[in-house]
């Protein structure tokens, strides 16, 4: 029975000059380059998947937004159309 894969790999070209920069960033850090290239990679998709996640908003944008949740303003026709067309499809209440 063949074992389940544990790691994938990923293979990149790049420049001479790109690689002797890794080499010797891995290098100041006391990593392999292997290692060193892995922990940026991943450091960097933490941060692209953070920035495309989390809305950060300015304490005005936050006054804004609590104020309209806890004061809605009341549906418009369009929206009240569109919950009826909801609570038929759904056949709620």
């Amino acid at each position: 029975m063949a074992k389940p894969r544990t790691t994938s790999c990923l293979e990149a070209r790049i420049s001479p000059e790109l690689h002797a920069m890794l080499k010797r960033a891995a290098y100041l850090q006391g990593k392999t380059m292997k290692d060193f290239v892995v922990a940026t990679v991943q450091d960097a998709a933490r941060r692209a998947i953070g920035e495309a996640e989390i809305f950060r908003l300015t304490v005005s944008d936050q006054e804004t937004f609590a104020c309209a949740l806890l004061s809605p303003p009341p549906p418009t026709p369009a929206m009240e159309r569109a919950f009826a067309r909801r609570r038929a499809l759904l056949h709620t209440e």
